[in-house]
This record gives structure tokens, sequence and C-alpha cells, in this order.
């Protein structure tokens, strides 16, 4: 194979690979509207459904109740209530499996157990010469258990957390856009649906978020149940605030647009605040650092030269 033919191939890949790179990301997001448009499409469908069978589900809610016992009643109640504040997390979390909560439920009684196990387990395979005394041996299959107790928790934990830093960060822009919106004479259903769309280039969990709340705001009689279950969803400052302020907005008949563009003022101060919070307190952070590692390199640097020729002196 002759040289030019194999700077020829060399060339090709290269520039089919440039292009691979360039137009990977339009996919990426052409992917991402797709994605977005299916979770809004099954939100309709799930309320339409929801919708259609509300009497029944109504009717056989009074019969389980009627039929069973106090006691029983009274487990299925408290279960209720765990069961409800689990499904909120994982609607935090973006995680929308009607079941997601209840494995989540499953797991923290599971993980313990196995953690638990794993750690008594190794305590006891250790060799007589490595053993443990038993305090420490107690405290090391507690705290298994415990950190298997937590795990589920600290995990969609973080996934919040970032979906609302997310969410708080392009929050206030869509706002202003809202307000254009208003301002322009589109109602409240069709500016959240259209602002949804235009945002789920630069952040997929708001588009989704606004996405649904438009669906529901159609489907359902009631915008305040679909205002309030945003804010559920969100479980931000942002989005309840945003909630409350249409909520009281078309209670006692206030314009809305006011109460966009108050809530854009303020969210981008809060944003604003909550950065210069983060600049201040990178120095404290970065001091620890320092001292561990530029600090010695910088002494070695300065007196290395300095060691070096004492020593050829004295040799």
């Amino acid at each position: 194979m002759s040289n030019e033919m194999i700077i020829t191939i060399f060339a090709s890949i290269a520039a089919g690979l440039s292009f691979a790179a360039f137009a990977f990301p339009f996919l990426q997001k052409t992917q991402k509207k797709e994605e977005f448009k299916a979770i809004i499409e099954k939100r309709r469908k799930d309320l339409f459904k929801q919708a259609r069978e509300g009497q029944k589900i109504i009717k056989d809610e009074k019969i389980s109740a009627r039929d069973s016992m106090a006691m029983f009643y009274r487990f299925q109640r408290v279960a209720g209530k765990m069961g409800e504040k689990a499904r909120d997390k994982m609607l935090q979390a973006g995680i929308r499996n009607p079941k997601a909560h209840i494995k989540f439920m499953l797991l923290r009684v599971i993980l313990p157990i196995v953690f638990g196990a794993f750690a008594a387990f190794y305590v006891n395979a250790l060799p007589e010469d490595k053993q443990y005394e038993t305090y420490q041996n107690i405290l090391i299959v507690i705290g298994s258990v415990f950190f298997g107790f937590k795990l589920p928790d600290i995990i969609i934990k973080n996934k919040i957390l970032k979906r609302q830093e997310e969410f708080n960060l392009s929050f206030p822009d869509s706002l202003d856009m809202m307000l254009i919106c208003v301002q322009g004479g589109i109602g409240l259903e069709q500016t959240i649906e259209r602002v949804a769309a235009e945002v789920a280039d630069g952040s997929e969990v708001l588009a989704e978020e606004l996405g649904i709340l438009s669906a529901e705001m159609a489907m359902l009689n009631d915008r305040k149940k679909a205002l309030q279950d945003f804010a559920r969803r969100v479980g931000s400052g942002a989005g309840k605030t945003f909630a409350t302020a249409i909520i009281q907005a078309e209670q006692y008949g206030t314009s809305i647009s006011n109460a966009l563009r108050v809530m854009s003022d303020e969210l981008r101060d809060m944003r604003m605040a909550a950065a210069e919070q983060k600049a201040a307190s990178l120095p404290p952070k970065l001091t620890v650092p320092m001292i561990v590692f530029f600090l010695p390199a910088l002494f070695i640097i300065i007196l290395g030269p300095a060691g070096i020729q004492v020593s050829s002196m004295r040799g």
C-alpha cells in the first residue's frame, strides 16, 4: 500500500470522526426532544384514563375502607403516608415509575439485612490473630446496617439536588419568556407549553416539569391542584413560589404578568446570591489543598537548590 493511499484512508477516517463529533450533539438534542414529548404524551394518557375511571376508583376505595378492620386500616393509613413521602422523593428525583417508591422502601429494608449479614460474615471469617474486639465487631455490623439503610436515601437525595440545581438555574429565564407570552395575550396553558418546548434544548428537567404542568392544566378541571402537583414534583423553593404566586393571582384576580415579573427578579437575585456564596466559600476550601499539595512543592523548588549546594560543599 502506497503512502498516498495510507494518507487518504487516515484523512477519510479523520473527516468521518469530525463529522460525527459535529452531528452528535444535534442528534442528542433531537433524542431529548422526543423523550420530552413522550413523557408529556404519557402523562396526558394517564390523566385521561384517570378521568374515565375516577368513579370506579373512588367506589373501590370506599368498599375497601369499609370492609377492613380498624387495626389494619390504621396500618394502611400509616403505610400510605410513608408511601406518599417516598413517591414524592421519586418524582423529585425524576423517577416516574409508579412502583418506584415501593422498590425504594423495599431496598431500605433489604439492604440493611444484606450489609449486616456481609459484615457479620466478614468479622467471623477473619483469622484468630486478626480478630477484632467484641465491641468493634458490634460497631462494624451496626455501621453496615445503618449504611445499608441510608444508601438508597443518599442516592435519591443526590439526584434530587442535581435536578433542583438545574431547575433553579434555568427557571428565571423561563419566567421572562412566560412574561412575554402572557403580555402578548397567550393563555397560561399555551404559554407554559410553548416555553417548555423552547427550553428543551437547554434544560431537560425544566422542560419535562413544565410540559407535565401544561398537560395537567389542560386535562384537569382544577388548576390549583395542577400547580400544587408541580410544586410537589419539583420540591425546590422556586417551584413552590411559582405555584403559590399563580394560585394567589387567579384567586384574588391580580395580574399574572406582575407576579411573573416579580418572581423573575427575585429568583434571579437568589441565583446571584447563591453564586456569590459559593465564590465566598472557595478560599477556605482551598486552604487545606494548598497546605498539603502546593506548599511542599514550593518549598522543594525554593530550598532544593540550596540544599544540593550545601550537601555538595560538605562532600
